[in-house]
């Protein structure tokens, strides 16, 4: 059989991963974030590569180099790359925070053009005929200036203080805490930065400590220009967008709405930072502001908030650019955007949307007609970028046969059906797989289809049928329709096992009402959904019906719960950050609010999982990481307690396993610790699926 990277996680971890996309001003360049697994293997070193974007012949060429790595880039109007970095900018702090740097079009040496004491977290927008940036960047409450911020952040440092003081909601997200500062959009010129020729230290340098003086902002970078003085997590915006002119930002802000929050668009003046409120309206969302080529044109997406009743629709908007005439595009599209872009001639918007297992580009008239699909085939297309000069759209694009990778859509923006997709280089070429993707789909008792993938091993046939592996999506919001590295069915293909990812009730992509179907009540639909599919694939001839396993992550975990406790049809179960009791859940996570709106309290209990830990008769594989603030490590105690409670032997043994991480999030990033994850996995599968003998994982000790 042949070799692919697939079968050793060390050649599985070294393959270079495409992690963002920029496109030049006049469309003849990309610059792409790619990562690479470090020598020690232990993390992941990022650099920027440069390729031809126009269809033009020549190499990708790498930008960038350094100890700390480069992301996030972005381009001027002039044509320099922007981009975040911790690398050293000549200051004496060997724990720099991430701040942006510049790298001149003309050539010569990346120059830093911040220098923030907290750093900065994200290049929010980049006006397309001026100068200004808009940059997402954290200060301390206490802080009126930049300067009164590096001054608390010293003193908090010199005194070991790590305490934060919560005066609203929420306090954690994902994997980290919230404070003690709060992050702010800031406005600069990029044209500010000028060059010096020796720089002279102030009196004040680096005598903070001594005296409590601030250093002053080094003047020969640009000043950057707060939008949002003392904005609580206000400036934690769903989306920003900047006119081409660089006068005016309009962002997606929270406003606090009691527990909860919503977004609503304002406008801020660049010049005078002053804010005007263009949509508001209680319960609802507005988020995901772009912004027209010509500056005249605002689009959006608006999303009521969701209620136990049923979900609710990510719906398109525009209005003119002070908010005013605002109406709704494709009233009768229920497709979720993904991305925004507007066309290049102004009369469209081009979106991505999930769909059908796929997610294709869409071409959106302004003029409320439906929806053109621009592209037809397999994939899956993110950071979707109209060239102004041609219409056409690059992109990154990826399904579960290959992982991200940049493509031009010729035409893409201007006219429907015309979207012709041709790779553009790459620093490495796409790795090799061991799969074959075949699409497979049921139709369920309620009349739904019911539609998944399916990864085929290399000699899965009537004679050899391979095992096989349900693997559960997480969101539930969501479509199995893209290449994860974090969860890689290939590595389990390279194993022999075939693979089904199907797209159940409450998956994006078929509608708000197959949403709906599985809506408060998620043991419902979504479990006979998953139940009628894996029916139909064991009843292929090269699948063997009596090994089969199931795994799933966050809601996936939540499902594969369900389904432990629900049949005994599989011989060995995975559940990766689980939602095990819906009510301690439901208080405990970093969104309470959200949550406990979704469902009735009734719902919560009868869709709860640890209802039924004594109906569980399949071995158990639990993996939880301490530092997951979506579904809290207490989810993954609670469940291995209550395993132990119904199932350990008076000498304490029992057949199932707790994999737990100190210092991992939701998703187990790190590599090493990734390693262990997939052997852990591997190991529990081959012992109960193909009653091989359990072996140990070497790094477990």
């Amino acid at each position: 059989m042949r070799t692919t990277p697939f079968d050793s996680l060390d050649h599985y971890l070294a393959i270079p991963r495409v992690e963002d996309l920029a496109l030049s001003p006049d469309g003849r360049r990309a610059v792409l974030a790619v990562a690479t697994l470090n020598e020690e293997g232990t993390g992941f070193d990022r650099a920027l590569w440069e390729v031809p974007a126009d269809g033009a012949d020549g190499p990708a060429r790498r930008l960038t180099r350094s100890a700390k790595g480069e992301s996030a880039p972005a381009y001027t109007a002039d044509g320099d790359v922007l981009f975040i970095s911790a690398r050293p900018d000549g200051s004496d702090a060997d724990d720099e925070p991430g701040q942006l740097w510049l790298l001149p079009a003309g050539g010569g040496e990346a120059r830093p053009i911040t220098r923030l004491a907290g750093g900065v977290t994200s290049i929010e927008a980049v006006a397309a005929a001026s100068d200004v940036v808009v940059i997402s960047a954290p200060l301390l409450p206490a802080a009126d200036t930049v300067e009164d911020d590096a001054r608390l952040r010293a003193d908090r440092k010199k005194h070991k203080v790590s305490a934060i003081l919560h005066e609203g909601y929420p306090v954690r997200f994902w994997d980290h805490d919230l404070g003690p500062d709060e992050p702010h959009l800031f406005a600069l010129h990029v044209s500010e930065l000028t060059e010096q020729v020796g720089i002279a230290r102030t009196e004040t340098d680096g005598d903070d400590e001594k005296d409590g003086a601030a250093t002053p902002y080094p003047e020969f970078l640009p000043r950057p220009h707060d939008l949002t003085p003392h904005p609580g997590r206000t400036a934690d915006a769903s989306g920003v967008a900047i006119t081409p002119d660089g006068a005016t930002v309009v962002a997606a802000v929270p406003h606090p709405e009691g527990r909860d929050q919503r977004a609503r668009l304002v406008a801020i003046d660049v010049a005078t930072g002053a804010h005007t409120v263009l949509r508001d309206e209680p319960r609802v969302d507005q988020e995901a502001p772009a912004i027209s080529r010509d500056g005249t044109t605002l689009a959006w997406v608006r999303a009521a908030k969701a209620t136990p009743a049923g979900p609710t629709d990510q719906e398109l908007w525009a209005a003119s650019i002070d908010g005013t005439g605002a109406r709704r595009l494709a009233e009768t599209w229920d497709r979720w955007p993904t991305g925004i872009d507007f066309a290049a001639d102004g009369t469209a918007l081009v979106v991505t949307a999930d769909q059908n297992g796929r997610g294709p580009v869409f071409r959106v008239p302004l003029d409320g007609s439906a929806p053109e699909q621009l592209v037809d085939d397999d994939f899956t297309y993110t950071h979707a970028i109209v060239d102004r000069a041609t219409g056409d759209v690059v992109a990154l694009r990826t399904n579960w046969m290959a992982p991200l990778h940049p493509v031009r859509l010729s035409g893409a923006g201007t006219r429907a059906g015309s979207g012709t997709a041709w790779a553009l280089p790459l620093p490495a070429p796409l790795p090799e797989v061991p799969a074959t993707m075949v699409e497979v789909e049921t139709t369920v008792a309620d009349g739904a289809r019911v539609r998944g993938w399916l990864l085929l091993p290399e000699g899965a046939s009537k004679d050899a049928p391979a095992p096989l592996l349900l693997w559960i999506h997480g969101g539930p919001l969501n479509s199995w329709n893209g290449w994860s590295w974090r969860w890689n069915p290939q590595l389990l293909v390279a194993r022999g096992y075939a693979v089904l990812l199907p797209d159940p009730a409450l998956s994006t992509g078929y509608g708000l009402e197959f949403i709906a179907r599985g809506w408060n009540s998620w043991g419902a639909a979504p479990y006979t959904d998953l139940m009628a599919v894996t029916d139909a694939v064991v009843a292929r001839d090269d699948i063997d019906q009596t090994r089969t396993a199931a795994m799933g992550g966050s809601f996936g975990g939540y499902m594969a719960n369900w389904v432990a406790g629900h049949t005994d049809r599989f011989r060995a179960i995975v559940t990766h950050a689980s939602l095990w009791a819906l009510d301690q859940f439901a208080g405990t996570t970093d969104h309470s609010g959200y949550w406990q709106s979704i469902f009735t309290p009734e719902a919560m209990i009868e869709n709860s999982p640890h209802r039924f830990v004594g109906d569980i008769r399949t071995p158990l594989l639990v993996v939880h990481g301490d530092r997951d603030y979506r579904v809290p490590i207490g989810e993954g105690l609670r469940l291995w307690s209550e395993l132990n409670e119904h199932f350990a032997a008076q000498d304490g043994t029992l057949p199932h396993k707790f994999l737990y991480f100190p210092d991992e999030n939701h998703w187990v990033l790190k590599p090493q610790h990734a390693v262990v994850w997939y052997q852990t996995v591997f190991a529990f599968l081959d012992q109960h699926v193909l009653d091989h003998e359990w072996v140990r994982p070497d790094r477990i000790g």
